[in-house]
């Protein structure tokens, strides 16, 4: 991987965030060092044995982040597993692996996801819990692994996945000990990438860069550590050889005694893209995939580096209007596949980082210039190689299947996580809370669940007010901003009659749609949205045949 390295870069040299390998697992915040904890751990399918927090015997070698029930992990068992238990060494060599050394002192342990709920020990010792199977999450673990660096540690990691519990999100794993219909096998457990990071005593925790135009961006940068005061903000931006900007921002003094993360904007101005003549030879689409270079810094009072890191940026709008989905303020036809991201010997795991890369390229080769990630928050080097190749993505939330005030509680709360995690991917361009009423299927008549899918669209714009939002795709749509709709007719001629006109689309909108379902509900009206046919067909590709 190629490095840059000066005084915008900072204190060590940084990889070059647009020529990445797809291997890093957060692809827009990249240090130098990192430690893969991927690999064979030790485990145990279910039981409660307190002894086991600090390590258990008779255990059997699983591979991560692979799930229990899948061929790839080696345990292959796809029965039910309402407990499992991992356990892995951590020794001196990953500390230096992540980085770790008196600069970088503090050490934080990163999870990809956990399906469903995670409780982590080292040595015995609680540091921390997680509830939600498809977003990252992170503990400071600097303590307990620095009493003693040179002592080999043990990491102690407890799953509850309870196959039967239609509260959780679950996206189209069945609750069936077999798979039947549309469902798949579980996953459970670990099943994205589990690593170490070494940071600095105040350290860069996470970056969203927001288009606020095409010639302006925002960052949002949040801190983690006890701040002293008077620090800076240095934010430089390349395109290939090309210097772009370097803006530097005096940091208030809020919260500055507190432990707590802060979070901090900078505007970053693109000045080249003030030529409204040449504004698209830096603007991204999938034709052409353009990202943007750039390194943040943190300096202390005295201007010295005291932290660094590279990311990258696509320049890109994406909204509706006049009927029409609109990339960089243009209509744009979208031909796109549902990707349900379900692998046969690895299930919700990608059976290597490479195969990511693969799938992006099959889907454009193919002819497709987009993709819904369907019931799945999908592993965010998938979305690297979409901004890297050029592939639009809707993000799609897995549903819980049923409604109550915990299915509610926690679908929202992940739902957040997800938004947050990926609103920084050019790639991104609509989000999709809800699949075909799944979780809300008395919407059409129950103000309780139409109320629900519109706070799930609401949050999402709160998050991100730059993309186009569907509040429950398929049919029955409260508040979206794209009227998709799902239609399994046979018959090609009747479906594309359907869809012909706007005498069509009227007819469509005001009676019953596919599946005897209301497009729109609750009170909602045709305010002249985008139409789209979100599914529909269904091939099969046989090797061979």
């Amino acid at each position: 991987m190629s490095t840059i390295a000066g005084n915008d870069a900072a204190p060590t040299a940084l990889p070059v965030a647009t020529e990445q390998d797809g291997t890093y697992p957060r692809p827009q915040l990249l240090r130098p060092a990192w430690a893969d904890l991927d690999g064979t751990w030790s485990f145990r399918n279910d039981g409660d044995d307190p002894a086991w927090r600090s390590g258990f015997p008779d255990a059997r070698d699983i591979t991560v982040p692979f799930p229990p029930e899948s061929v790839a992990s080696g345990i292959d068992e796809p029965g039910f597993h309402p407990v499992v238990w991992y356990s892995r060494r951590l020794t001196r060599a990953d500390l230096t692996a992540a980085g770790y050394s008196p600069e970088q002192p503090r050490l934080v342990l990163h999870f990809g996801a956990v399906d469903h709920r995670a409780r982590v020990w080292i040595d015995g010792q609680f540091v921390g819990e997680h509830e939600g199977g498809h977003t990252p999450f992170a503990f400071d673990v600097t303590e307990v692994l620095t009493a003693d660096p040179d002592a080999e540690h043990t990491v102690v990691v407890r799953a509850e996945d309870d196959p039967h519990d239609l509260t959780q999100p679950r996206g189209k794993q069945d609750w069936h000990e077999e798979p039947h219909a549309i469902w798949y096998r579980r996953t459970t457990g670990i099943w994205q990438t589990v690593w170490l990071e070494a940071v600095p005593t105040v350290s860069i925790a996470a970056l969203r860069w927001t288009n606020v135009d095409h010639a302006t961006l925002r960052l949002s940068v949040r801190l983690a550590g006890t701040r002293p005061g008077g620090e800076r903000l240095r934010v430089a931006a390349w395109w290939g050889d090309e210097h772009l900007a370097t803006v530097e921002s005096t940091l208030g003094d809020v919260a500055r005694s507190s432990a707590i993360d802060t979070e901090f904007d900078v505007v970053v101005p693109i000045a080249r893209q003030t030529n409204g003549q040449a504004e698209d030879e830096l603007v991204w689409t999938p034709e052409t995939p353009r990202l943007v270079d750039a390194t943040v810094t943190l300096l202390d009072a005295g201007g010295a580096a005291t932290d660094a890191v590279a990311s990258y940026f696509g320049v890109r709008t994406t909204t509706v209007g006049q009927g029409a989905f609109l990339l960089n303020g243009h209509s744009y036809d979208v031909r796109s596949v549902l990707n349900q991201g379900y692998w046969p010997d690895s299930h919700l795991a990608a059976p290597s980082r490479e195969a990511l890369r693969r799938e992006v390229e099959l889907i454009k080769e193919l002819g497709f210039n987009a993709a819904r990630n369907h019931q799945k928050v999908e592993d965010p080097r998938f979305l690297w190689w979409a901004d890297k190749l050029g592939l639009l993505v809707w993000g799609e939330m897995p549903g819980a299947y049923t409604f109550s005030p915990t299915a509610v509680q926690r679908l929202v709360r992940e739902w957040m996580d997800a938004v947050e995690r990926d609103a920084s991917h050019p790639s991104i361009v609509t989000w999709v809370p809800a699949n075909e009423s799944w979780g809300v299927q008395h919407i059409a008549d129950d103000p309780a669940q139409q109320a629900y899918a519109r706070a799930l669209a609401d949050v999402a714009r709160a998050l991100d007010p730059t993309r186009p939002v569907i509040s429950n795709d398929g049919w029955e749509h409260p508040a979206s901003d794209i009227l998709s709709v799902h239609d399994y007719e046979g018959d090609g001629t009747v479906l594309a009659r359907t869809y012909a006109d706007d005498v069509a689309r009227t007819a469509l909108l005001r009676g019953m749609g596919p599946a005897d379902r209301q497009i729109l509900v609750g009170g909602a009206v045709d305010e002249g949205q985008p139409v789209m046919l979100t599914e529909f067909g269904g091939v099969n590709y046989q090797p061979g045949v």
